[in-house]
This record gives structure tokens, C-alpha cells and sequence, in this order.
């Protein structure tokens, strides 16, 4: 039996993604919710408006839609990532985020390489 009392805790509690970060106007918000040497979860917050211009990631990223809709473009291919829905990009692709009015989208970077 390991003995807790003297460990270092996180704290335990269930939230709502939608509801762990808000909207501000004119621009992107972002609350970064776990960070290790696997890699990161940010929860992001865009303004309608607002977006991500092209770019490229070191590590594979997934994006997870939390409300509201975006069109994110992958190398020369658009898909549209809504509520619930998921997008992998992998590492070293350009990619763009241009939401439809007001969106959240939850970022998990994975660190190191992908396994079939």
C-alpha cells in the first residue's frame, strides 16, 4: 500500500469543456489543462473572427471540436471539424484553423513517434 498523504496530488473533479474557458472578443483564448513530457492538452476559445493562419507542428496533433464549427486545412484539403468530432494532423503538416463564428477546439499535442 503506498502511502498518499505525503505525495504530490492533483485535484480530482469532473468540468464541462465548454464551460472551463470563455469567449472574449477580438480574440483567441487559450487554457493550457495538462503539460508532460508526453505532450499537451490546451483548451482553445475564438472569437468569431478569429483564427490560426497556416502553419506546421513538431509533434502530431489532434483536435477535438467542443462547440461552434471551424474549417481546418490540412496540407491542400479542407475538413470541417464540429462538436465531437476529431481531426489528426500529422507532425510537419501545414494546417490552418478559420472558424465559423465562435468556436472551442481542445489541442492534444503527442510527443514522439506515432504507432500504427
Amino acid at each position: 500500500m503506498t502511502d498518499r498523504s505525503n505525495a504530490a496530488r492533483t485535484e480530482i473533479r469532473v468540468e464541462k469543456l465548454k464551460e472551463m474557458l470563455d469567449f472574449q472578443q477580438q480574440a483567441i483564448v487559450s487554457r493550457m489543462l495538462v503539460k508532460n513530457a508526453a505532450g499537451s492538452v490546451t483548451l482553445f476559445a475564438f472569437d468569431e473572427g478569429e483564427g490560426l493562419s497556416e502553419h506546421t507542428a513538431p509533434f502530431d496533433a489532434l483536435l477535438i471540436g467542443v462547440e461552434g464549427e471551424a474549417e481546418v486545412r490540412v496540407d491542400a484539403d479542407l475538413h470541417r471539424l464540429g462538436e465531437g468530432a476529431t481531426l489528426l494532423i500529422p507532425a510537419g503538416a501545414p494546417h490552418a484553423v478559420a472558424p465559423c463564428a465562435q468556436f472551442k477546439m481542445l489541442l492534444v499535442m503527442l510527443k514522439g513517434e506515432r504507432k500504427a
